[in-house]
């Protein structure tokens, strides 16, 4: 087997050669003997599980001790050896197998084929908006976050979403496959009351990596409170989070407001700049994460080190909208921040993503050339600079962080003052106080809602840009 760097598209390439590190330098490990020669199918897919698992999976001591020969798919074969650590939520699905192209293009650009929207239902057969891409399909048609759909037409005229309900439509009925020239009639009531129908066509997408421009909330005597919406930490969103510090710095914001209540996660590159950005300039020369993996990849180990950048700002407090679809990149940036900057989490608990994943490819084994598997397996613990982590069921739950409970208002658009999670940060950031809780039962209400499937039996799956939670058209 090729070494790690090959192997995983390099860890100092996703972390843009942290500092501190070469890489260069670093000894490489004995090569590994190859599988015998097998074709591209679920056998040999299995095969690479088992051998890429056996070496690099975080807990490989523990996987369980089941034969791929009981599974049809090489997925539920790696599943059935993760079930040990999914029962207690360490690698819930975190590691999965996709292929090369569709796994480079959502980490740089959030690449994906689709209507360009995040939607939100519920036991009521509600149907609301809660993100639209710009310059997508839904964006085209004038649609918001907010807007409620009515009425699908699948290709038999337009049915309300009570009776898509009702017979248990599925989401490939209701949105088709993800292929361009998919098309969908949606009947859609404006937040002003107004009825619109639309026909959207899916394209091929790049989710912009900011929901909203920048904003600058205004309040009476003291500096603007900048409000920063981050979809995803792809690569893309460099460019943005710069733009935006240097926006907020050059208009003496102190005091900020960082929505990511959707926001799964990406690269640590991304968001190794965005801690920069925001605390570089605070505990410059501190480190800012460190990454443990398991005992025959130790020599993996590595961490970053708080640096100041050109666009870099002087936050002194910092409120993060989170959900449970606040996760892995996300929760690093807010766990490594947390030790000097003061911050506190709006709306509800994160979704516990204290691992990291490499992307293996099946191509670099020989006997495997001409394959396109990736496999994103979990292969290392993310901690802060004072060691801090481990909250695989929510920062918020790891008894470290503070919460301000407060809804997901889908029926406001983002940055408007009046959105309920967003009324709770001004409260927090001018007052200084907000209706704190982390009961255990505000816990368990939460973590119920985020895991009890709705009635199409969606799930949410967590780790990757826009284009990938079934929630998502």
């Amino acid at each position: 087997m090729a070494d790690p760097s090959s192997r995983f598209n390099s860890l100092l390439s996703e972390t843009e050669k942290v500092r501190g590190q070469n890489n260069e330098t670093e000894p490489e490990p004995e090569p590994e003997p190859e599988p015998e020669p097998a074709a591209c199918g679920e056998e040999g897919k299995k095969d690479f599980v088992r051998l890429v698992a056996d070496l690099y999976y975080l807990w490989y001591r523990e996987l369980a001790p089941v034969s791929p020969n009981d599974y049809a798919t090489a997925q539920a074969y790696l599943d059935a050896l993760t079930a040990p650590l999914a029962a207690d939520r360490r690698d819930p699905g975190f590691s999965y197998l996709t292929t090369k192209a569709a796994d480079d293009s959502r980490g740089a650009t959030g690449a994906y084929v689709g209507f360009g929207f995040r939607y939100r239902c519920d036991n009521t057969a509600c149907f609301f908006f809660s993100d639209v891409l710009q310059e997508g399909p839904a964006g085209d048609a004038g649609f918001l976050r907010g807007d409620e759909v009515i009425a699908i037409d699948t290709g038999n005229g337009f049915e309300t979403i009570r009776q898509l309900a009702d017979r248990n439509a599925s989401t490939l009925e209701l949105f088709g496959p993800s292929e361009a020239g998919v098309s969908r009639g949606f009947r859609v009531r404006k937040r002003t009351g107004e009825i619109v129908e639309a026909d959207l066509v899916k394209r091929e997408l790049d989710t912009p990596p900011l929901a909203v421009e920048p904003i600058l909330l205004n309040r009476a005597g003291l500096s603007p409170i900048g409000y920063l919406n981050l979809r995803s930490f792809i690569t893309s969103a460099n460019d943005a989070l710069d733009d935006a510090v240097s926006y907020f710095r050059d208009n003496n914001v102190t005091d900020l407001v960082i929505d990511l209540r959707y926001n799964g996660g990406g690269y640590l590159s991304v968001a190794d700049r965005m801690l920069d950005l925001l605390g570089g300039l605070a505990a410059e020369g501190e480190r800012s994460f460190w990454i443990s993996h398991n005992d025959k990849q130790a020599d993996l180990d590595q961490g970053a080190i708080f640096a100041p950048l050109p666009q870099s700002m002087s936050p002194l407090r910092i409120a993060f909208i989170t959900t449970g679809g606040t996760a892995s990149a996300s929760e690093l940036v807010i766990n490594g921040l947390s030790p000097y900057i003061d911050v506190v989490l709006i709306g509800e608990d994160t979704l516990g993503k204290a691992v990291g994943q490499y992307a293996f490819d099946q191509s670099q084994l020989s006997a495997y050339a001409e394959c396109d598997t990736r496999l994103r397996l979990v292969a290392f613990e993310i901690v802060n600079g004072e060691g801090n982590g481990g909250y695989y069921t929510g920062l918020v739950d790891s008894g470290r962080f503070t919460l301000c409970p407060a809804e997901d208002d889908v029926t406001r658009n983002w940055g408007d003052p009046l959105e309920a999670s967003l009324t709770t940060a001004l409260g927090w950031l001018n007052q200084g106080i907000c209706s704190a809780t982390t009961s255990a039962q505000h816990r368990e209400v939460t973590r119920q809602r985020r895991l009890i499937p709705s009635e199409w039996k969606l799930m949410t799956l967590p780790d990757a840009p826009f284009g990938r939670s079934p929630f998502i058209q």
